[in-house]
Order: C-alpha cells, then structure tokens, then sequence
C-alpha cells in the first residue's frame, strides 16, 4: 500500500470493522478469530510461542519484512524505530513490535540481530524467524499476506498490524506512515486513552490560518527523516549536510530516483555508502526527477540556513569513497556446460519479459539432457513443458521446475556450473534460479521487479 488511507479516515475504519465483529474480520481466514500459536525464533536465539508468548494479552504492532529487501522494508523498520522513540520506556512493558522475516532460509536469528542492531531496534522489538510454512500461516491469519504483484514495484505491501488483543482492538496501517501519528494509534487509542498525555492539547485557535506547505520539506519528512538529519548528526544514514555542495546534481537525481540502478551500475559512491553504513541501503522510494529536485533544493536551503547560524556539522557530511565490490571466485564445470548455457539464455530473455528463442533453447536442452540418460529424466520433462508453452506464465513456471532439476543434478553429480554462475533466490516468488554475475536479473518477475532477490552462497537443497 504505498498511499496511506486518511489518518482520520483510517481511525475511524479501524474502528467500524472492530465494533462490527472484533478481531475476526480483520484475521482474514480464520472463522474462529484465533491467532496461531506456531513456534518461531527471535533474534537471540530463543524459541517462543507467538500467541501465548508474544501476543496474548499485550498491544503489539506487527509487520513482515526480509533482510534483503531494497524497497519498503528498510523504510518500515526505519519508520518502527522512529516508533519506538516517541514510545519511550513503554516499549518492552506495555507495548511490543515484532517485524517477521517472509525469507526465513537466508534470516537466521544472526542476521535478524544485525539487521536489529543497524536500526537500533530496542526491549520490546523482536524480530523473528521460523518455518516458512508457519510464517505464512501467521501472515495469511493476521491479514498481512498480499499476493506478490509485479505492478508493485515493492514486491510486497508494507502493512502493520497494530492490535491490544486483552481488549479486541485490531487495526491494519500502513508502516511507513507518520510516526507520531503510528505511535498515538498504538499507544493512545489501543490503551483505550488511559495514558495521559505528557504534554497539554493546544486549541483549534492556536492552528495557524494560513498553512503553507513546502514540497521539499514535505518529501524529506515522509521519506528521508526516518534515515537522515540535516546537520543534527548522522542517524541510520549520513548526515545530509552541504551534499548538494559535495555531490553533483545529477548523481542526486539519479540517487534519489533510482539508488538501487545506481549500486548495481557499481557507482564507486554508492558502494562505499552501504559499505559505510552497514548495509542499511537507501531504498527505492518511487521518487520522480520532479520530487528529487524539490528535495534537493530543501537540502540546499537548510544547509545554507546551518551555515548561517554559524553551526556547521561539514564533519558529519555525507562522505565518498572509493569502495567497490569484489566478485566472488566461480567454479569450472564439465558435463553440465551444454545444458547452463541455453538455460542461461532463457533466464535473461525472461528477465526481459521475452519469448525469443526460448523454445529453441529449450529443445536444445532437450537433446542434452537426453545425453545423461537416466540422470536427465527430470531436466528432459522440465524443457519439454518450457518448449510447450506459449505465454510468459506458462514458460516461468516451466523455467522454475527446469532450474529446480538443474540444481538437483549439480547438488548430486558435484558438476560445476561455469564461471560466474550465481544461484539466487527471491523469497516473493519463493523461487531460485541461475544467473550469471552479482547484479540480480529475476526471470519470474521480469522488468517489472527485475532486481527482487538475492545472490545465495551455496546451491540449496531442494529436495526437503
């Protein structure tokens, strides 16, 4: 959901759908309104339960990420953690998020835990893992699921369950909406305003009659301040002061637009920035040139109105480097070589959202795996229903079956791939596939998310 309904709107909807039938409606699947109680694993290593240990009887807010993400997911844990600052000490004793991981093959407890520590996640935050079978069940239960989409560039909704399950109040938000907005929902409205708050209500009559909104201003502050300051010190990402004096416009521009094409081009500054900052990459935002030349002019104004006051922070500017990153060593193959290489050709025609040529590789790869005899059998059907089908749908599932008896074979046989052939994965498709080179190429999705997934260091083992 990229556009967040209304606040006021959202409240009252939250409200209708709890009065009209509890949590029930809101979890989806479930007639019965009973929230699963499968086992899943935090970032420290321990197993829970996630209704009895988790969720019963507590005001929680609940969301779905993977580490790998470069679109919402950074920017909803960046939003949860701004959360959490305006919560305070009620987090971990009246309130609890839990952010659960859709890729629970590459998220172990270690990678959740230094992915918590990048956004500071603090007591009451656990981020979680388990059986992927079990993660679906939850997020299927607790209405979070959405089907992947290749219109949604994301992949994925950036939903957030908020909920008080003592009293049966639930509410669906958006993730990356207001924090302060998030936070008097979770900690106001879900404690059904018992907690006073800690400062006085202005009056209607204080609100200013002539509001005037800055572009600039209302951009940095929906999609940057989670992540940056303008001079007041770096926060997740680099402080933002006197970049528009220290980088060329241009490489903003294109930064601001697109900053997951910027790091796969192998942009020497984009490469040392995540190297810098951990690996909390700058997501991809959906910002047009017009939005980032807004931005871009905000930035300059404020850093000017710094300098001015006589407050420079140039030490804590946004820094270039010169960090680049290395390609990992490829293995050799032998006997699998005639078969890589027309599968290969597939992958990057699907990424391409094309058909050409396909079938003639797929009849190639017919003939090859016909060579192994026995061993082939599977590679043989799979390329035979990729040469049968006639539109992009039936060939990627075709292609997935294709690539899963490749990988089997290479597991078994111990037959090398070829040189820089890489095994990646996309956990919305669920899907692995062959490709060469770091930068990702998905042929499930195709140019509409033509870079959701990751490289995986070894072939998986497919046949659990």
């Amino acid at each position: 959901m990229r556009r967040a309904f209304a606040p006021a709107v959202r409240l009252l909807l939250g409200a209708a759908l709890v009065a009209a039938s509890g949590p029930a409606r809101l979890l989806a699947d479930d007639p019965s309104g009973r929230i699963p109680n499968v086992m899943l694993t935090t970032q420290d290593g321990v197993d829970v339960r996630f209704y009895d240990d988790l969720v019963k009887g507590k005001i929680v807010a609940i969301n779905l990420i993977y580490t790998t993400c470069q679109y919402a997911c950074p920017l909803e844990t960046a939003r949860l953690a701004q959360v959490q600052k305006v919560l305070g000490d009620r987090m971990g004793r009246e309130i609890f998020f839990y952010s659960i991981t859709i890729d629970p093959e590459h998220d172990t407890p270690p990678v959740l835990k230094a992915y918590a520590e990048k956004f500071h996640a603090g007591p009451g935050w656990k981020f979680l893992t388990g059986k992927q079978a079990d993660i679906d069940l939850i997020s299927k239960r607790l209405g979070l699921y959405a089907p992947p989409n290749p219109a949604n560039p994301d992949g994925h909704l950036p939903y957030l369950l908020v909920g008080n399950e003592a009293t049966g109040q639930w509410m669906r938000n958006s993730a990356v909406d207001n924090p302060n907005f998030l936070a008097r929902t979770i900690g106001d409205w879900l404690d059904s305003w018992r907690t006073p708050p800690k400062e006085a209500l202005k009056s209607f009559a204080e609100a200013p009659t002539n509001l005037r909104l800055d572009r600039g201003q209302y951009t940095f502050a929906n999609h940057c301040a989670a992540c940056h300051n303008i001079g007041r010190g770096e926060k997740l990402g680099p402080d933002l002061l006197n970049v528009t004096t220290t980088r060329d416009r241009d490489w903003l521009t294109r930064f601001i637009t697109a900053p997951d094409r910027v790091r796969a081009a192998g942009d020497p500054i984009a490469l040392a920035l995540r190297a810098k900052y951990k690996e909390v990459v700058m997501p991809r935002l959906d910002l047009g040139t017009s939005d980032a030349a807004a931005l871009i002019d905000y930035i300059d104004r404020e850093s000017r109105s710094v300098r001015d006051a006589a407050q420079p922070s140039g030490s804590q500017a946004a820094t270039a480097g010169t960090a680049g990153v290395k390609p990992t060593s490829a293995t050799s193959g032998m006997n699998l070589m005639s078969i890589v290489g027309p599968y290969l050709r597939i992958q990057r025609a699907l990424h391409a959202d094309s058909l050409a040529d396909v079938k003639t590789d797929a009849r190639r790869i017919m003939v090859e795996a016909a060579k192994l005899e026995v061993r082939g059998t599977a590679l043989q059907a799979a390329a035979t229903a990729l040469e049968q089908a006639n539109d992009l749908k039936a060939a990627r599932a075709a292609f997935g079956t294709l690539g899963d008896a490749l990988m089997m074979d290479a597991k078994d046989s111990g037959a090398a791939l070829g040189d820089d052939v890489k095994v990646a994965y996309c956990p919305m498709a669920q899907k692995y596939w062959l490709q060469k080179g770091e930068a990702i190429e998905n042929p499930f999705y195709g140019k509409a998310m033509s870079d959701c997934g990751r490289i995986t260091p070894n072939i998986p083992d497919l046949k659990k």
